[in-house]
């Protein structure tokens, strides 16, 4: 039984922006390569141009052989602990897209690994230059070894050709002198997701933002979920302009905040103390200073919208309200010490302790929950906001959230990450993908 190596990526430029995926398939025995697919997809998300990424890897690899075992290599966590059954699909977007690899090989032939970016390089550069393409008009990608460019149909068209075979080998034909040869390959045609929205790069995101983890989550964590983000590790490249940076500050405090009482979205809702108020005069003096700051989004609470309007009233600037940065629903835990909710529900406490999934008692939000509406919130201001440095205000949970998917951290990682009142920390997301991270944790280390 032939064995093949499967070497896929995908990346969105601005998450969601244009995107495109490369994949390589190459003998396990020998190293040869014999097919390669990319395609320029259009305004997509990494998620979706990752999986369109690995599903032409797979379709490559069964038209060579049906009967083939077949090992994925992906620098995206995400993707991988995914198709390894370790990660719970929850994004609605991602489910179908899984699926649909899940059934191209049998169970049991296909297994998967995470690689870093550079061991990547190969479906890398194919995915890169399929996004080169497309911004140059050219819907297909024509890189070293293959010959022919995408045909004269919209990028939307090709998507919709289902039934379109993924990619025909690379057959090595005479050489020059120097012994190169050439090879062919149509240019993919994808069925993952035709109509995804690029709300994506969900709770899961790890590539969205892979860490180059000075500051960044997704991330990325996760850029590898892992994810996120999600969503490949390493610098940005010189030429990708400037990033998104999201500059993160958790709200000053409230009565509540002192006695470490769980203060989510569904509970009273406390406006900031006197202690609160002039945290936010310190912190919005220390983005004076700096002078970067270009717009101010809060969260819809009361905290973040006065902290917001006292950092925005110092820096001449307009609020703008974005639900999706709303704290965590606590449920009936709202209020709470963590010693009086371990004592009246230490079942549901130990529960959520141990999974994502598990929501607070009373219907309370999951972190797996809040993690898909954070990441969707992240996508949506990375593209309003690309190249611009904007004061996110916020609390605990979507901060923690944020950084553990540009970093591609796990989800208990959010246990283990503290933020005081009025905190700061920065995540700039470039063009190709991935983020870095810088934490602060102290208005003074912006002096």
């Amino acid at each position: 039984m032939r064995e093949f190596i499967v070497e896929a990526d995908g990346g969105s430029r601005g998450n969601p922006g244009p995107a495109g995926y490369g994949a390589v398939v190459s003998d396990a025995a020998t190293g040869e390569t014999l097919a390669e697919a990319a395609e320029y997809l259009g305004a997509t998300t990494n998620n979706v141009a990752e999986y369109s990424g690995l599903l032409a890897g797979l379709r490559a690899a069964h038209e060579l052989d049906p009967q083939a075992t077949v090992h994925v290599r992906m620098d995206s966590k995400l993707v991988v602990e995914q198709m390894s059954g370790r990660w719970k699909i929850k994004h609605p977007a991602m489910k179908p897209l899984a699926a649909e690899a899940a059934r191209v090989f049998p169970p049991g032939r296909v297994t998967y690994e995470w690689i870093p970016r550079e061991r990547n390089k190969h479906a890398d550069r194919l995915a890169n230059e399929a996004m080169d393409a497309g911004q140059r008009g050219e819907l297909g990608v024509s890189p070293a070894r293959t010959e022919s460019r995408a045909r004269g149909r919209s990028a939307s068209a090709s998507r919709a050709a289902l039934d379109t075979p993924a990619a025909r080998p690379v057959t090595p034909e005479p050489s020059g002198p120097s012994g190169s040869s050439a090879g062919g390959v149509d240019a993919m045609v994808s069925r993952a997701e035709a109509g995804s929205t690029p709300a994506g790069k969900a709770a899961d995101d790890v590539r969205a933002a892979q860490a180059v983890a000075t500051p960044g989550t997704e991330t990325a964590a996760a850029r590898g979920p892992a994810s996120a983000t999600t969503p490949s590790s390493g610098w940005a490249p010189a030429d990708m302009g400037p990033p998104a940076t999201f500059v993160l500050l958790r709200h000053g405090e409230t009565p509540l905040t002192p006695q470490k009482r769980f203060s989510g979205s569904g509970g009273s809702d406390p406006a900031l103390s006197d202690a609160g108020r002039e945290q936010a005069e310190r912190t919005a003096a220390a983005l004076a200073r700096r002078g970067t700051v270009q717009a101010v989004v809060a969260s819809p609470l009361a905290r973040t919208r006065e902290t917001a309007g006292i950092v925005a009233a110092r820096l001449g600037l307009e609020v703008s309200v974005e639900e999706g940065l709303r704290e965590t629903d606590f449920g009936a835990w709202e209020g709470l010490t963590f010693a009086e909710v371990r004592e009246r529900h230490p079942d549901d406490l130990n529960a959520w302790l141990s999974s994502p999934d598990a929501e607070p008692t009373g219907g309370g939000e999951s972190f797996a929950d809040t993690a898909t509406r954070v990441a969707a919130t992240r996508d949506k201001l990375t593209a309003a906001y690309a190249g611009r440095t904007v004061l996110l205000v916020t609390h605990v949970t979507p901060i923690k959230t944020l950084i553990r998917l540009a970093l591609g951290a796990p989800p208990e990682a959010l246990f283990r990450m503290e933020l005081s009142a009025a905190s700061l920390s920065a995540v700039a997301y470039y063009a190709d993908g991935n983020a870095s991270v810088r934490l602060f944790n102290e208005t003074s280390h912006l002096r």
